[in-house]
């Protein structure tokens, strides 16, 4: 499996959803699991994002189709990066 960073930002419909519905979050984060994806990590973060998520998925093309489908509700903006361990980048460079 890959691992990506999202970096999210929510839309003014995605304030009212999660202002109306706070469990939502879960409710994407199962969403995402459905199409493919591991969420390994998810903190809400102040600054030009709301959310940082770290999540594996068997290859670019599954994260890609994660990312549309997720923005396409309207609720998020993301900014999807491919992350390489520090521990691989080390062996490549040798």
């Amino acid at each position: 499996m890959a691992t990506y960073i999202l970096l999210t930002r929510l839309t003014d419909e995605g304030c009212a959803t999660l202002t109306k519905n706070p469990d939502r979050i879960n409710e994407v984060n199962k969403d995402v699991e459905a199409m493919g994806a591991k969420l390994v990590a998810q903190y809400v973060v102040l600054g030009q994002y709301d959310f940082v998520n770290i999540v594996d998925a068997p290859n670019n093309e599954t994260m890609a189709k994660i990312s549309v489908q997720l923005a396409s509700r309207g609720t998020v903006r993301i900014m999807t990066l491919p992350a390489i361990s520090i521990d691989t980048f080390i062996e490549n460079l040798k």
